[in-house]
């Protein structure tokens, strides 16, 4: 984290940050995390649709994965028993996936999903047997009321209640958490937190895929998360395992493909990753680094700055030289400070210490250069090309004091059922296998609260020394949570597998009780100014940019056109992500200096989110005659979005802080304008905009 932060003005190195490297414990051994991943074919189209693409490029569903037990055969185990084997292994990941979907929201700051089991019966005689047994003789009747059976012989007032129960499944606040059905939920029925599906009707792979998993692929927050429980759907299959993973690797299985409609003009696009470079760097000969043979560098009508190769080196010599200079604030707090003469002086001394003429150059024949006159006309270059953009890092004055308050914590949300067996978890899409060991291996702590805590302070901001009493009384009402319905060794197996969820749920909690002495802080400058980073976008490999005066045909579909042709960008393409953009953009050529839009890291501007800190990169930068400003053009209806709020918050004192740097040398001040999309048109000004809403 403290590399993330380095440079940020809100939450800059915090007092958990600083305390961190004296809070972390060696107790926890580690522990070997099996898997396995295998690389799936490529597939063929299908013969009625232009296009199929893969789950992989659609990150706006989950990926399914079948479930049986590790080293299972279902040989000689009857057809009860391997009902009620899939129905606890069944509701087990239920749990399991309850708690990572809370500890997901508590993280992020999202809200909370309530994840539901769905049992999938051969008729309805066998779904009300099922329902019996879930509440009667699995897990100690712990989902009393909370099946709901669905099927079509209920009728009148039954039939509305199981109705209403079903569309409000999703509802936090509802009690049903498995709905067993008979083939009766059709089309409408849209849910976004089935994570768990049982299939006991008798069928063929293929039937299950297709009648099965497309009623849980949606996601609860509209796009993957990166969190595996989050993102996965799970079919307990234990004696259809291998069926459905055969069939899931055929060319034309659907869980590996998807029908998607493109328009022509999409079919024919080829699209390729453009760099876009910083003018300073193209008009100084500079190419790209790391350059891939599939990227393209976006051309720029901008003339080299020195007609001979021997100056173009020459001045990239002088421009490393500025570049190390960048980190001594002190003599440098401005781009402008380049040009003072012992500077230059500096610059020279070093490019001619550096420079090695070609050999055979002949001093009669060629005269020598003149590095005065290159060195100077680099820096008036840099200077044009560059915006005062400093690093700004703050830090406390004196020792932060620290720590949790007593609380009592939420411990209901932990359901888990002591483990028996191994279970394999396979991905269809991509062969990747997980394996949940249930209570199985690490190391038997002496007391059972020692596993949680040997967890909770592998966190950097939970000190042992300083906050043993609060964590095993949180492990210790954790401990005797589970002794309300499962016995010591059945814990010890609960906890052996489960306590860094556990512990992770735990320290979330913690957070929201965490206190810090005020202290008085100071701001440090690590660099007065910095050099822009290249963007890269992904673009068409034939369509050239676009007019930026001009409106694209498809204002609906901004992010695919790139846009050039600017005056006073800094760079030669961009991007834009609406037609206010675009608007803007017009704007700001008409009436700055330089502008441009940044890349990440160029700020290292960061606000909090839940429990996390994440880069705020800002859209736009603009330098006027008298000020520089960060600009954010957003929609009407996220002007109030509080993490809309959160940036403006981080992005004002960060200007704040960079105003009072900028005074010091005689700098321009900074300022944030958040911006409403309504109020961009190309007869407003910068200073109009700022008027109203800075």
């Amino acid at each position: 984290m403290a590399n993330r932060m380095e440079g940020s003005t809100l939450s800059i190195l915090t007092a958990r940050q600083i305390a961190s490297s004296s809070c972390r414990q060696s107790t926890r051994l580690p522990e070997p995390r099996p898997l396995r991943t295998k690389c799936s074919k490529p597939s063929t189209a299908f013969g009625n649709c232009w296009i199929r693409i893969s789950t992989a490029s659609t990150p706006f569903i989950k990926e399914p994965a079948v479930v049986t037990r590790k080293d299972f055969s279902p040989v000689g185990i009857s057809a009860e028993e391997m009902e009620r084997l899939k129905l606890e292994d069944g509701i087990r990941l239920h749990e399991i996936i309850k708690v990572e979907l809370r500890t997901y929201a508590r993280e992020t700051g999202n809200r909370v999903v309530k994840p539901f089991l769905l049992v999938i019966a051969r008729d309805t005689y066998h779904a009300t047997q099922l329902v019996g047994r879930i509440e009667s003789e699995l897990f100690e009747g712990r989902y009393v009321g909370k099946v709901l059976q669905v099927d079509s012989k209920q009728t009148g007032a039954d039939e509305d209640a199981m109705v209403k129960n079903l569309l409000a499944v999703e509802d936090v606040d509802n009690e049903i958490e498995i709905v067993v059905h008979v083939n009766m939920l059709k089309e409408g029925w849209d849910v976004t937190n089935l994570y768990t599906i049982v299939p006991l009707r008798a069928a063929n792979a293929r039937t299950l895929i297709e009648q099965s998993i497309g009623r849980g692929l949606r996601l609860p927050y509209g796009k993957r998360t990166g969190v595996v429980a989050v993102d996965r759907l799970n079919i307990v299959a234990h004696d259809k395992f291998q069926e459905i993973v055969d069939e899931a690797n055929r060319p034309d299985s659907i869980i590996r493909l998807k029908q998607v409609i493109l328009d022509p003009a999409q079919l024919t696009a080829s699209p390729v990753t453009v760099i876009s470079q910083p003018q300073l760097e193209i008009r100084l000969g500079i190419p790209p680094t790391h350059l891939l043979p599939d990227m393209q560098v976006a051309e720029s009508d901008s003339p080299p700055a020195f007609s001979t190769p021997r100056e173009q080196e020459i001045a990239q010599i002088a421009y490393q030289a500025i570049r190390r200079m960048e980190n001594r604030p002190e003599k440098l707090p401005g781009v402008a400070s380049l040009q003072k003469p012992d500077v230059q002086a500096q610059i020279l001394q070093e490019v001619q210490a550096q420079y090695r003429p070609v050999q055979m150059e002949m001093d009669a024949l060629i005269p020598a250069p003149d590095f005065a006159a290159i060195v100077a006309a680099t820096t008036e270059l840099v200077i044009q090309q560059t915006i005062d953009i400093p690093r700004i890092l703050v830090i406390p004055k004196a020792e932060v004091k620290t720590g949790f308050r007593d609380f009592t914590p939420d411990v209901s949300i932990f359901g888990y059922d002591a483990p028996s067996e191994d279970m394999v978890l396979q991905h269809l899409r991509t062969h990747q296998q997980e394996i949940l060991t249930f209570g199985r291996g690490g190391v038997d702590a002496t007391r059972l609260e020692d596993y949680i805590v040997y967890e909770l302070i592998e966190f950097n901001d939970v000190s042992y020394d300083d906050n043993a009493d609060l964590l095993y009384d949180l492990a210790g009402q954790t401990v005797e949570h589970f002794r309300t319905y499962l016995t010591e060794d059945e814990i010890r197996r609960v906890l052996q597998m489960h306590k860094t969820a556990i512990a992770k749920n735990l320290h979330l909690q913690m957070q929201q009780h965490y206190w810090e002495e005020p202290v008085e802080h100071e701001t440090k400058i690590s660099k007065g100014f910095s050099a822009l980073k290249p963007s890269a976008y992904t673009a068409s490999a034939t369509e050239p940019p676009l007019n930026f005066h001009v409106s694209p045909p498809d204002k609906t579909n901004m992010a695919k056109y790139l846009f050039g042709g600017f005056a006073h960008c800094l760079y030669s393409v961009q991007k834009f992500h609406s037609e206010a953009e675009r608007i803007l953009s017009v704007i700001l050529d008409r009436d700055s200096l330089k502008w441009f839009k940044p890349a990440r890291g160029q700020f290292q501007i960061f606000y909090k989110q839940g429990a996390d800190h994440h880069e705020y990169v800002p859209d736009f930068v603009a330098e006027t005659e008298d000020r520089i400003y960060l600009l954010e053009p957003k929609a009407l209806n996220a002007m109030e979005d509080p993490v809309v709020l959160a940036k403006r918050a981080v992005a004002i004192k960060w200007c704040a802080e960079a105003t009072t740097h900028a005074q010091s040398y005689g700098g321009k001040p900074w300022k944030y304008l958040l911006i409403p999309h309504t109020a961009l048109n190309e007869g407003m000004t910068i200073s109009g905009l700022a008027r109203i809403y800075s």
